[in-house]
């Protein structure tokens, strides 16, 4: 059994690892930097993360509170409450693009928004919607897990020493959970950075006005301009493995209490 468990070990590791590395080899070094400094792709590159860390804040803004709250309190529909935020991690991306399409697109609530001046439809707004939309249940998840590591009478101790509810939690629970924090910005950074679906759906694909990494990608290769699709796959995969590493040392200095 150990002999097949590490060849297969082995298959798979070399077997990805060729498969990405023909990806990234696949144009000479000087024609790579070349495709990589050009408009389209540093265009597509400064959308990406502006896009990215914008929907990343929101996302933590949003799934601290939400998140602290599930982990920590019984309340009527929490369970209902629970797999409604969780159902976008199983909806294809496709489907919560079409979703939001038709939200901001066709209800009062979307013309409203339009009125006001918040065009969400095929702008980099809807870029920014459409990446919370998908990624808060990711952020929400990961940070439920890290409240509940955390034992509870850490916080009763603050309060029996004059500390408010919202103190405590400031004070003792946030800095204790900073690890699982930190995994979740990460992770939720690195799918912004990936998003496709949702974002083709509500944000369209228009070269230098909506177009992310993926969307250049996907634009590029359906023109046959394939040297620009590997530029901005080679990027992908540099974020995929900078956050996997990233991910790795925060779960080795996490401490669960």
């Amino acid at each position: 059994m150990r002999k097949i468990s590490l060849f297969l070990t082995y298959f798979a590791f070399i077997g990805i690892g060729a498969i990405l590395a023909g990806l990234v080899l696949y144009s000479p070094l000087p024609a790579l930097l070349a495709n990589l400094a050009s408009p389209e792709i540093q265009f597509a590159i400064v959308l990406s993360l502006a896009t990215s860390v914008i929907s990343t804040a929101i996302c933590i803004v949003l799934a601290i509170p939400v998140a602290y709250a599930l982990a920590r309190y019984e309340f009527a529909g929490k369970r209902v409450a629970s797999l409604a935020l969780a159902l976008p991690l199983t909806l294809p991306p496709l489907v919560a693009g079409i979703a939001l399409l038709l939200f901001f697109g066709t209800t009062p609530w979307g013309k409203a928004l339009e009125q006001a001046g918040f065009m969400v439809i095929f702008t980099p707004l809807g870029i920014i919607v459409a990446e919370v939309f998908v990624n808060i249940p990711y952020m929400i998840r990961i940070l439920r897990s890290a409240f509940s590591t955390i034992n509870p009478r850490y916080e009763y101790v603050a309060k029996t020493l004059g500390s408010t509810d919202t103190g405590a939690f400031l004070h003792v629970t946030l800095p204790m959970a900073k690890p699982g924090i930190l995994a979740g910005t990460v992770i939720t950074w690195s799918k912004a950075m990936g998003e496709f679906g949702a974002v083709l759906m509500v944000a369209g694909a228009t070269t230098l006005r909506t177009e992310t990494l993926p969307i250049a990608l996907y634009l590029n290769i359906s023109t046959g301009d394939l040297d620009l699709a590997v530029a901005a796959a080679t990027i992908l995969i540099l974020i995929s493995l900078v956050t996997l590493c990233a991910v790795e040392y925060l779960d080795r200095g996490a401490i669960v209490y």
